[in-house]
């Protein structure tokens, strides 16, 4: 636990501060009902129902080996519908409107900071309502990708075998997507 001194150096710190960044990760979520990655409780330290661990079904080698399989656990585990902004993510947006000093870099795909109201957000790792189709161009969002029932990769059509990140302006900010593949 954080001591009085220690956090009214911290709160004399961000009011004097012209700019901030606030870095996040799995555990700005949690309370979300997020699960995050490291902790005990966390996907990588329990038992995968796939019979492979989380961390090797989250690489890029596995996704190509096993499209079917990446997109059933994309599907029941990456994909929370239901999740809703937790006290920090309003604390943030809430910091961010009243101040505007604020860049928020997340590590998480949830895009529970935007529902939050937060607008400054730079996604490492991409998000769940961007999901693009190496085949047709096109992206689609969270409960297109959660309600297809032929979400698969097919060997024999070569543009759409990757999944890459990629960084690109959307409306002036800069937004990392995933590429996905869908079969539509």
């Amino acid at each position: 636990m954080i001591d009085q001194f220690r956090l009214e150096v911290c709160k004399k710190r961000i009011k004097e501060a012209k700019k901030i960044v606030f870095f996040g990760g799995a555990g700005v979520s949690t309370a979300s009902g997020i699960p995050d990655f490291r902790s005990p409780q966390g996907l990588y330290n329990i038992k995968s129902k796939y019979g492979i661990p989380y961390e090797v079904m989250l690489s890029h080698s596995f996704f190509e080996k096993n499209p079917k399989t990446f997109f059933e656990f994309y599907k029941d585990t990456m994909i929370n519908l239901e999740a809703k902004p937790n006290k920090a993510h309003l604390a943030l947006a809430h910091y961010e409107q009243k101040h505007n000093n604020i860049t928020v870099i997340t590590q998480n795909i949830d895009n529970l900071h935007y529902e939050a109201g937060s607008k400054n957000v730079l996604e490492l790792h991409g998000s769940i309502l961007n999901n693009y189709c190496l085949k047709c161009h096109k992206y689609y969002d969270a409960n297109y990708i959660f309600s297809s029932k032929d979400l698969c990769l097919i060997r024999e059509i070569p543009e759409i075998i990757e999944m890459g990140i990629d960084s690109i302006k959307i409306e002036g900010r800069l937004k990392t997507e995933y590429y996905v593949a869908t079969v539509i």
